[in-house]
């Protein structure tokens, strides 16, 4: 296992700290966090503490909104044919499910399209427009979480007299090489709105058509839950805007009207007052299983279900495809694990692996856990009975998968991506050059630092410190996640006050004490190592536990070393 490297953030100044403590009623801890994260000035931390609807800006401050949303009203008017093509993952699944409804508050039912993950493929694509056609001629498709790059697919539409507004967030090309859509709506686009995922400018959809002709049929916060449900899981950062959108859709998803994420929270066993960690580690997951094996048709379906007995039977449809996901991913991270048994940090710099039994659906969720492991960027491969090769790429920081693939790119039938994650596509005839070629690529472009996994320590703590007091403050940075990360703390000098538990045969819950100050601690597979010795430096992040109505301080350990 790779050693970590422990980095501690430096320490803000304290008497600013103390005082903003005491304007805002903060523990000092969090207010740590908050200036630690550029939050020095008190109007900002408000804003920040307690973001408010209002506070939102125009939608039509949107590049090309005013066109969508005049077309829009049109087809409304006209009682077009209208199309919904979306994308099979969450943020598709939610921005079609947004745009139907709100379509359907102006007397419009529109037709909706996802395509099959397998047969067609991501977004407009030729054989997905193909099929869209066949099933419903269309007037107008509008096209959401996919389009920005669709440039012939756009211009055949039009060809055949079809309207083409596409709502997406992916990133753009040349203005030159955009498509000839009516509208496109990007939050790339612009000088704002780049952190927004496509259920936000699905929202902002909402909210210019509401401003253009109000509706009482449309309330913009019974659907706050389904933006946050989609914002979450693209993992977009949780700032400005999302930060609102999320924090909101949050409390909304306590008391949602929609039947099909009520069923889901219940087999998702999501109770209270959801967080993000729910979005992205419970529903997220289920509705994404089912685009990942075949179709997102189920996912869709539950969303935009309005029968409490159908979305039961959904709900429960797509948690066992969660499981065969999760089944599937175990045997393929188990194959992957065993075939990097001789794995060696100092001449290992990338990893690339295939296998002709892996699934294509969930090769991404194991480059992502190898990485994680190995602290190596990675591709995770399955090839088909032709021989052809479709991989997810997951990275580290300070190396970008883009530039590895480009030095490849004599080696592939397709790839590319972000620098973090990549898709990429080749033959098995090139694997073993790609995988070479990858792996020195990474050796030649990363330092000694870069290859080492490393621990950012943002908050030095003592058990003292630590009790439901610091979580009330602490919960009003939430919502945590992509570009708002939990914070992880660190605890110095700490023994043991009992002997360990072993649950489930490789977790441990760990009795800690400091100072005659007691914490039960968790630390996930910590049975699976031998423990270092005593005094230690522990690493951990905390979070409120609620069981059977009583809440308690949740300390989960990330990394234990000897004291230094």
């Amino acid at each position: 296992m790779l050693k970590h490297k422990w980095a501690v953030r430096a320490r803000p100044d304290q008497e600013r700290v103390r005082q903003l403590a005491e304007d805002f009623g903060l523990r000092p801890l969090v207010v740590e966090l908050l200036v630690q994260r550029g939050l020095d000035d008190p109007t900002e931390i408000k804003k920040f503490l307690h973001p408010q609807l209002k506070d939102l800006s125009d939608p039509f401050l949107m590049p090309q909104m005013r066109e969508a949303i005049d077309r829009i009203f049109r087809a409304i008017d006209d009682d077009e044919t209208v199309v919904i093509y979306g994308d099979y993952d969450v943020d598709g699944v939610t921005s079609v499910t947004l745009l139907h409804g709100f379509l359907k508050a102006y007397g419009l039912e529109a037709k909706t399209f996802l395509p099959h993950r397998m047969d067609e493929g991501y977004g407009l694509n030729d054989h997905g427009v193909e099929r869209c056609l066949k099933e419903f001629s269309p007037d107008l498709i509008i096209a959401v979480d996919c389009g920005t790059s669709s440039v012939e697919q756009v211009k055949f539409l039009k060809e055949q007299g079809i309207d083409v507004i596409i709502c997406d967030h992916h990133e753009c090309n040349t203005p030159e090489n955009l498509p000839p859509a009516v509208a496109l709506v990007n939050a790339k686009l612009g000088e704002d709105y780049h952190y927004l995922c496509t259920a936000g400018v699905m929202f902002k959809v909402g909210h210019a058509m509401l401003k253009t002709r109000k509706t009482a049929n449309l309330n913009l916060r019974d659907w706050l839950d389904i933006v946050a449900l989609g914002t979450v899981a693209d993992l977009v950062p949780l700032v400005d805007e999302n930060r609102t959108l999320v924090r909101k859709g949050l409390q909304q998803m306590e008391r949602t009207i929609h039947p099909g994420l009520n069923a889901l929270k219940h087999v998702a066993a999501v109770a209270g007052k959801p967080v993000a960690y729910d979005i992205g580690f419970k529903l997220g997951p289920r509705l994404n299983a089912a685009g990942r094996l075949d179709t997102a048709q189920a996912s869709l379906e539950l969303l935009m279900n309005s029968d409490h007995e159908k979305s039961r039977e959904l709900a429960m449809f797509l948690d066992g495809q969660n499981r065969e996901r999760q089944d599937l991913e175990a045997r393929i991270r188990e194959e992957a694990l065993g075939m990097l048994s001789n794995f060696d940090e100092s001449s290992d710099f990338g990893i690339a692996l295939g296998h002709d039994t892996w699934h294509p659906g969930v090769v991404g969720i194991v480059a992502s856990r190898i990485t994680k492991q190995f602290h190596r960027p990675s591709f995770i491969i399955a090839f088909d009975e032709d021989g052809v090769g479709k991989g997810s790429g997951r990275s580290i920081e300070g190396v970008s998968l883009v530039a590895a693939l480009n030095s490849c790119r004599d080696l592939l039938l397709a790839g590319g991506g972000h620098e973090m994650a990549a898709g990429v596509s080749l033959e098995r005839k090139n694997f073993e050059a790609f995988r070479q070629r990858f792996s020195d690529y990474i050796r030649d472009h990363a330092t000694k630092e870069t290859l080492r996994p490393r621990l950012d320590i943002d908050l030095v703590a003592t058990f003292d410190q630590l009790d439901l007091q610091l979580l009330d403050s602490y919960e009003l940075v939430h919502p945590m996640g992509m570009g708002n990360p939990a914070p992880l703390m660190m605890s110095k000098s700490i023994k043991m006050a009992d002997e360990p538990r072993v649950l489930k045969e490789k977790h441990l819950k760990l009795p800690l004490i400091q100072n005659d100050c007691r914490i039960d601690a968790m630390m996930f597979n910590g049975a699976v190592e031998e423990l270092p010795k005593l005094p230690w430096d522990i690493a951990y992040r905390i979070s409120r536990n609620i069981y059977k109505g009583r809440s308690s301080l949740s300390v989960v350990i990330e990394a234990i070393r000897t004291s230094e």
